[in-house]
């Protein structure tokens, strides 16, 4: 994958997405960090997301685990 993780999780979003603001608003208040691409505002990010799913939030680790969605709520399409 063409993503290049550090210490951080790197999460993709999209602006209007519910879960993707649900996922930030959590993880913020736990005192998280992370590094947010909106696939929205850059196509590159939007490239590099395709390669994990259609779906955001992808979550991708620093391990280089990948997760998709977030609590069970609807998930937000970029097929």
């Amino acid at each position: 994958m063409a993503t290049e993780v550090g210490a951080k999780p790197v999460v993709y979003t999209l602006t209007t997405c519910p879960a993707c603001i649900v996922l930030k608003e959590d993880w913020t208040q736990q005192g998280l960090e992370f590094e947010e691409r909106q696939v929205d505002e850059n196509q590159a990010w939007l490239d590099e997301a395709r390669e994990y799913g259609d779906v955001v939030p992808i979550v991708v680790y620093p391990d280089g685990r990948v997760t998709m969605g977030y609590k069970d709520m609807i998930s937000c399409n970029i097929g």
